[in-house]
């Protein structure tokens, strides 16, 4: 008995593509430093590990797969403003984060500009999803 299997397209967000490839360079980086904590056993860095496995990594992955299956929340200028914030200030507060556990105290206003841009990007992800995301 041969089954008939129908196949069902769903339509690619290509907002969420995008997301989800951004996403898998944060995975390689937050796992390449991982392994060069681990290899050097110099744990200083580990604030900036979590970040970018969270921030990076799990956020912007969470975000491509809700824009994949929900596009017209991936296509919205919620989605631009959450894409433009998380995506300018994720590699600042990165960077910065990394001098001021480094020693370089003079970046932490950097740092705190960096975070709230980055909050920004978050509450426009939620907003996003509060008026897009609609049951059918």
């Amino acid at each position: 008995m041969q089954v008939n299997e129908a196949k069902q397209s769903v339509p690619l967000s290509s907002a969420g593509v995008v997301w989800l490839k951004l996403a898998m360079i944060y995975l390689l980086i937050g796992v390449l430093m991982g392994i060069a904590m681990g290899a050097t056993q110099d744990f200083t860095l580990r604030p900036v590990h979590a970040h970018v496995n969270l921030l990076g990594w799990a956020t912007l992955a969470v975000a491509g797969l809700v824009y994949t299956v929900f596009p017209a929340a991936g296509e919205s200028r919620l989605a631009k403003v959450h894409f433009w914030a998380l995506n300018l200030s994720i590699p600042v507060m990165i960077a910065a984060l990394t001098a001021v556990l480094l020693g370089h105290a003079a970046v932490g206003p950097i740092l705190a500009i960096s975070e709230v841009v980055a909050l920004v990007g978050i509450v426009s992800f939620v907003a996003n999803v509060f008026v897009n995301l609609k049951s059918e």
